[in-house]
């Protein structure tokens, strides 16, 4: 169900295509020339995230009504919390392109050709495990 909201809510239901541009911070480009009034990218940000998460709450609560899950209060609230500040953070890019180059794949996260984009997909691998830790404190809270 994580799986399936998480895809819904980046892709479809939960951002526009003005938050997709704007939620990042500025990029090393902009703060290299000094230019880092393009945006701060937090309104963007925010309201991706607000639209994001009403997505998993609603796809959430259909799974909930329909199927013997024994989710408690604190165990929602704990999932919500893991996958909105790594959510946050991840979504500002400069994480995920900072883990790429730190881990060995500088030219990965440099990859936009040949249908690839090697930050898109860290990003998305990276969201997958965020969300594997959330359905961790969904099954044991």
């Amino acid at each position: 169900m994580l799986h399936v909201a998480h895809n819904l809510g980046d892709h479809i239901t939960g951002q526009t295509d003005r938050q997709a541009e704007r939620k990042d911070a500025p990029t090393p480009e902009d703060v290299a020339t000094g230019d880092t009034t393009r945006h701060s990218g937090w309104g963007a940000l925010l309201a991706h995230l607000a639209q994001y998460h009403l997505t998993l709450g609603v796809l959430g609560m259909l799974a909930w009504l329909v199927l013997p899950l024994h989710w408690s209060p604190a165990g929602v609230a704990a999932a919500l919390a893991v996958s909105a500040s790594t959510h946050a953070l991840l979504d500002r890019k400069w994480p995920v392109r900072w883990l790429l180059e730190h881990t060995g794949s500088p030219a990965f996260a440099a990859c936009t050709t040949g249908g690839l984009n090697g930050m898109y997909l860290g990003d998305q691998a990276l969201h997958g495990l965020a969300l594997g830790v959330s359905a961790a404190l969904l099954a044991v809270l």
